[in-house]
């Protein structure tokens, strides 16, 4: 009988892991969340791997995965592992670590698509990470799942007896290629968050707001919201969905209804059309009978509805369609719209007045979403859209807060209840300590002997100092420190939400999108679904889209040619969003003795570690941009002045030298 093997525990110098480009993504996250935990093990902010020393450690990580490693899902697997060092960091014994990985995390992704070309950027962040298949279960994947999972868990299909393992494998098969169960069940919830998610949209979910921010990822994001890159290229039953650079020769151009900036345009007029009906319904209100105008306030209510419906479908992962940051107001108006709607027919059939009356009083709440829904445009604007990352945070902070206030309120409200039993009713009580917390503390103190002449006023006083002096001017504190967390980082504030709203405009699996209020029209023809075939089905939607969106269409169509020819007369380059600023025509000149010339000059060398691990990658790169061509062009004028500069100091050396001697 032979003794089992030692097992040997996983070494602690993880060092750069292995990816061959067959791994599972739960292996992939294992392996880069293993390196991570090794290199960083103090806090660091992202501009501390960035410009400081610290960026040194992740070097050979980076070098390895731009020269060896082909993994399509590479970029998913980083900002996954950001998300999940995020979640970490919330229950961590070492503040601050986990969010230091996150933001390495970060740093070696923009690191990685920094020297990728276009079209290569354009896969790793585009393409969607497929949903967990099987690789022998076709008709029943989910019965080949089990029989995986009941294989991993170590039950086979013979039966067991006193001589079969515990374990499937051996001890040593177990802490050896038996980690890819263990990173498959650390990493399965992990997974299953970014099924049918693209590298861009894991990034919003898992709030990779630097990352976002970067020049690389910021060009494909302002590609998509201007159309220049698009998932649908023709408009036929065949379609596959796949992102690719426009090409207006081969390009269909019903598809140019899915460009964020057009659906922005199409979106605002919605909501103008939807405000004015909302008016005139309220203006004109009829306790007998529906008006004209109230049945296009239903249809558009129902159209709206549908259409945020279909757009959490199409996020496919509930937390992405929350990134948005009016989804709140969306779902609050279909909400509200219903809740009028079923108190509308409720009076109307009943004849009663007064929930005719409260309908409309329940309809009049609408504008408290709708008209700040309306103006959601500003948000693509850098000012606008700065400010209003600052007031989620100051709403955040301000709830949390109010936990606090609630408390001591309750405590107050009981004491001074229970000590005027006989002069106030609770209610009254009540809003008296109302108006006292915002302000009216005269009102506190003239009522305090009448609630209790030896109790009312010390407590009354007790109040007013902790509600008016301590607790208001804490949450001024409070609310100032978040405004100026968020004013810190304005521009990724900015950019997120831009980033979130495109992403959500542009990466719809559906071929055929119909714009609210035409979307109805589809959804008549949805119960087809049970007698047609998929592909006839499909194609009714397409005759559809062009029989009802035609004008549209020619509105698009009119608008590019004329921003084309704008174009071609200004110069102007594609990629270019809301926020990027025009290139100025003449590049700035740097100064002789600029640090960035000598990193430029330390990366130009020839035989640098950094340029022959780049040119040893098989991928096809871009070629040299102009930049560089001026940067190149600088280095050597630097060069030629260095060496004139030598000469002169020998010179002078000389000079000096038979001075001394002749002296």
């Amino acid at each position: 009988m032979s003794l089992p093997s030692t097992p040997r525990w996983p070494s602690d110098d993880v060092g750069v892991p292995k990816v061959d480009g067959k791994e599972s993504f739960g292996d992939l996250v294992d392996k880069l969340s293993q390196c991570f935990e090794h290199t960083i093990r103090v806090p660091h902010s992202f501009e501390d791997f960035r410009r400081s020393q610290q960026g040194r450690a992740l070097q050979p990580l980076i070098a390895y995965l731009t020269s060896q490693v082909h993994h399509p899902a590479l970029v998913c697997a980083l900002l996954a592992l950001k998300g999940h060092f995020s979640a970490m960091e919330e229950t961590s014994d070492e503040p601050g670590v986990n969010e230091a990985r996150g933001y390495a995390c970060e740093h070696v992704a923009w690191q990685f698509l920094s020297n990728l070309a276009d079209r290569e950027v354009i896969d790793f962040l585009l393409l969607e990470l497929p949903a967990v298949s099987s690789p022998t279960a076709e008709d029943d994947p989910e019965a080949e799942a089990g029989v995986r999972s009941r294989q991993q868990n170590g039950a086979s299909g013979e039966p067991s007896t006193e001589q079969t393992p515990l374990l499937s494998g051996s001890t040593s098969d177990y802490f050896g290629s038996g980690n890819q169960m263990a990173a498959n069940a650390r990493f399965s919830s992990l997974t299953d968050q970014c099924e049918n998610l693209s590298a861009l949209e894991i990034a919003a979910v898992s709030g990779a707001k630097k990352f976002l921010s970067q020049r690389p990822v910021q060009k494909i994001i302002n590609g998509l919201w201007r159309g220049d890159i698009v998932f649908w290229e023709t408009l036929s039953v065949n379609s596959v969905k796949k992102p690719r650079k426009y090409s207006r020769r081969s390009a269909d151009l019903f598809c140019r209804l899915r460009v964020p900036l057009y659906l922005k345009v199409f979106e605002t007029l919605f909501f103008a059309v939807f405000l004015a009906l909302y008016y005139a319904v309220l203006v004109h209100r009829d306790f007998h009978r529906v008006t004209i105008a109230e049945i296009f306030l239903y249809i558009w209510i129902a159209s709206f509805a549908y259409d945020e419906f279909a757009d959490w479908i199409d996020a496919g992962q509930t937390s992405f369609y929350a990134s948005d940051f009016w989804w709140t107001w969306d779902i609050s108006i279909v909400i509200v719209g219903m809740a009028f709607c079923i108190l509308r027919i409720v009076g109307l059939s009943s004849s009663n007045r007064d929930t005719i009356d409260l309908a409309y009083d329940v309809l009049g709440l609408e504008a408290l979403f709708l008209v700040p829904r309306i103006f959601s445009l500003l948000s693509l604007n850098r000012y606008f859209g700065t400010l209003i990352p600052c007031l989620k945070e100051m709403t955040k902070d301000f709830v949390k807060f109010l936990s606090l206030v609630v408390i001591l309120y309750l405590g107050f409200l009981t004491t001074f209840v229970l000590l005027a039993r006989d002069q106030f009713k609770p209610t009254e009580m009540s809003w008296i300590l109302i108006k006292v917390f915002f302000g009216s503390s005269y009102l506190g103190f003239d009522i305090a002997k009448e609630i209790s002449p030896f109790f009312g006023p010390p407590v009354m006083l007790i109040f007013v100092s902790l509600t008016n002096i301590l607790l208001i001017t804490s949450l001024i504190s409070l609310l100032s420190n978040s405004l100026s967390k968020v004013l810190d980082h304005a521009r990724d504030e900015y950019l997120f939400i831009y980033s979130v709203y495109v992403l959500e405009a542009s990466s719809s699996n559906r071929l055929t999108y119909f714009l609210p209020p035409l979307n109805l029209i589809p959804l008549c023809i949805r119960p087809l679904r049970l007698i047609l075939p998929s592909e006839r089905l499909r194609s009714a939607r397409i005759i559809l889209l062009k029989a009802t969106h035609s004008p549209f269409v020619m509105l698009i169509w009119a608008y590019e040619h004329f921003a084309d020819a704008r174009k071609r007369d200004a110069g102007v380059k594609s990629f270019s969003g809301p926020q990027t600023p025009l290139p100025s025509k003449r590049p700035p000149r740097l100064a002789v003795n600029t640090p960035r010339l000598l990193l430029a000059d330390s990366q130009a060398a020839p035989n640098s570690p950094g340029k022959m691990q780049q040119a040893s990658r098989p991928h096809t790169r871009a070629g040299p941009t102009e930049p560089e061509t001026q940067l190149k062009t600088l280095v050597l004028k630097l060069t030629a002045k260095v060496d004139e500069l030598t000469a002169m100091v020998s010179q002078l050396q000389e000079q000096r030298e038979a001075t001394t001697a002749v002296a």
